[in-house]
């Protein structure tokens, strides 16, 4: 095959959104940013909000100038996002009441009327997944809490990616990867989970079958079509998990093992850590620490833990720039590394980092009920957070090894965090393992890579992580042999414990 054929990704986050273009020819493809913007909850009076009219708004000036660029050579687009966030519509398709945000404060404090309605134990057992406030269940659950109407009026039950991919083909679907993020899914057959909706009093008529990534869902609605440019091309649903995407892109030599050797932490905002299975962990075990079973790509599970991950230092950039101390993030890491080590660390888990007004101070009251040392400058308190980040992947890591009942050599860092060299030096340092860090465009690639196993262009994962390992620029890290990590990893679980 020697005409190039180009795909598009649109990677939808919590703070930013970006359309991708892969120009594929022969066994490689280029990726290029075609188009970035702003994304971010919006507050209505007492609620936040996701404004999909700007996301839809600029998701369309992406495809227009990837279409104006690329024409009729694009083959087709998939759409990835966060999980647990959803829309619902009516009998006539339109939109039912506002998409949430998962950060809104409707589930705080949600566990003890939802255990009041089905145990703890039975909910894992049902879905094998972590307990957090904001899952889809919990949200679904809370309006019926507050008695809104809006469960009653709604037809269908979209995640986020399923309603991008709802507005540029038309098809209704649920996918896989994201629907298991709700807490409804059953992880050994993939289906709905009857026991949950019934005690949570959701309707089960809101939903359609899971579908796998690499789906064909249509190719684009004509009025589409005709608005960008003429062209019209196929949109797939890839892992639309950012997650699952992400882990996708993942260089390892294997892919859905029983035993694998490697861990990835796919790191940004959040930092998912964990390991892709044959099979879910639906042990006690696993309950009690919280780990979760999500669905991977064809029939794939990512045993996991979700830690808050760069987002304590990204919210301080934030703080330091409301007061007009504006920094570059590589300015912000080098001032990390040049500020002493191990002074005073917090648990980037606890809950009052969540959604702080503002996180400098929330560290600093951290610190002091403590009675630790109370930092000051930037560049002390932005190691204080990039080293409890290390502490707290050795924390992850120690679990996931008990779960696992053996030993994982190497941690792959993916996505955007990978390219904080201080950070990942920590990681190896702090867990003693050796780190390989790349792509740093992780879940756009595995999106991508998804939508072109469903033309059958690449025949398997195992496949594009070859070809992966082949042409990604990756940066190893060796840990270096230190008691001070030991000492720091002591302290650190003190703190967990208060």
């Amino acid at each position: 095959m020697n005409a190039s054929e180009v795909y598009l990704a649109v990677d939808l986050g919590a703070s930013g959104g970006r359309i991708f273009a892969a120009e594929s020819k022969g066994t490689s493809f280029a990726l290029e940013e075609v188009h970035r913007f702003s994304n971010g909850p919006v507050h209505v009076a007492k609620r936040l909000h996701w404004d999909l009219l700007h996301q839809w708004e600029q998701i369309l000036e992406g495809l227009k100038k990837a279409t104006a660029r690329y024409g009729n050579t694009i083959k087709s687009i998939g759409v990835d996002t966060w999980g647990v966030d959803y829309v619902l519509l009516d009998k006539n398709e339109d939109l039912v009441g506002p998409a949430f945000c998962y950060r809104d404060a409707r589930t705080s404090g949600i566990f003890d009327a939802a255990f009041q309605r089905m145990s703890r134990e039975a909910i894992f057992d049902e879905s094998g997944l972590q307990f957090m406030e904001f899952n889809t269940a919990y949200q679904l659950l809370s309006m019926r809490l507050e008695d809104s109407p809006l469960l009653d009026v709604a037809q269908y039950f979209l995640m986020i990616p399923d309603f991008f991919h709802w507005m540029l083909s038309g098809e209704r679907s649920n996918e896989a990867t994201n629907a298991s993020t709700t807490q409804l899914l059953r992880p050994l057959d993939g289906k709905w989970s009857d026991a949950i909706m019934s005690a949570f009093d959701i309707p089960k008529r809101l939903f359609h079958d899971p579908i796998q990534p690499g789906t064909k869902l249509g190719t684009l609605r004509s009025s589409l079509a005709n608005e960008i440019s003429g062209h019209s091309f196929q949109v797939i649903a890839p892992a639309t998990h950012d997650t699952g995407s992400a882990v996708l892109s993942v260089p390892a030599s294997s892919f859905g093992e029983s035993r694998p050797t490697w861990c990835y932490i796919s790191s940004g905002t959040w930092s998912l850590m964990g390991v892709e299975l044959d099979k879910p962990i639906l042990t006690e075990h696993c309950r009690r620490l919280n780990f979760t079973n999500e669905g991977g790509a064809l029939g794939t599970v990512r045993l996991l833990k979700n830690i808050s991950g760069l987002w304590p230092f990204q919210q301080c950039r934030e703080a330091w720039a409301r007061k007009g101390r504006m920094f570059e993030w590589n300015e912000l890491v080098a001032m990390a590394d040049r500020s002493k080590p191990w002074v005073s660390l917090f648990d980037p888990d606890d809950a009052r980092f969540v959604a702080p007004l503002n996180m400098v101070e929330t560290i600093q009251d951290y610190f002091r009920d403590t009675s630790q040392s109370i930092l000051e400058e930037p560049g002390a308190i932005a190691r204080a957070a990039l080293e409890s980040l290390a502490l707290r992947y050795r924390v992850c890591l120690g679990w996931l090894e008990e779960l696992l009942g053996y030993s994982i050599e190497t941690i792959h860092i993916v996505g955007g965090g990978s390219q904080n060299r201080l950070l990942c030096q920590m990681t190896a340092d702090a867990c003693q393992r050796q780190v390989i860090a790349g792509p740093v465009e992780a879940t756009a690639i595995g999106n991508i890579l998804m939508q072109q196993v469903g033309f059958g262009r690449i025949s398997s994962i195992a496949q594009a992580r070859q070809m992966l390992r082949a042409e990604t620029a990756l940066n190893i890290y060796e840990p270096n042999v230190t008691n001070c990590w030991d000492h720091a990893f002591e302290r650190f679980q003190s703190l967990m414990k208060r």
